[in-house]
């Protein structure tokens, strides 16, 4: 009943941009902060952008800062992850998160998404 479904993912070129989304359903996703997260094979799972309910204040990795932005349609219960000058790097899976903003900080989420594949190659 609880679903987080990421979409948006796939392959791009460099210098290129995605718009990915992340779409809630059996609960209210503005009740939460929600995270962006990623990770590429063999690789730790890296934060990569977060936004609170409360006030919509944003935070971003230095990798993200300037180039992603992160927002959020409450009527349409969907956060987004708006990627622009996608950099090889950036490959990875992207999955989205719940939860309070320290827990996402910390990397812990209530609930999570399966994830979208993003690749970036010319």
């Amino acid at each position: 009943q609880v679903q987080l479904v990421e979409s948006g993912g796939g392959l791009v070129q460099p210098g290129g941009s995605l718009r990915l989304s992340c779409a809630a359903s059996g609960f209210t996703l503005d009740h939460y902060a929600i995270g962006w997260f990623r990770q590429a094979p063999g690789k730790e799972r890296e934060g990569v952008s977060c936004i609170r309910n409360s006030d919509g204040n944003t935070y971003y990795a230095d990798s993200a800062k300037g180039r992603f932005t992160i927002s959020r349609d409450n009527a349409k219960n969907t956060v987004y992850l708006q990627m622009n000058s996608l950099k090889p790097e950036d490959t990875a899976v992207y999955y989205c998160a719940t939860g309070d903003l320290g827990g996402l900080v910390a990397g812990i989420g209530k609930y999570w998404g399966q994830g979208t594949q993003v690749t970036v190659s010319s």
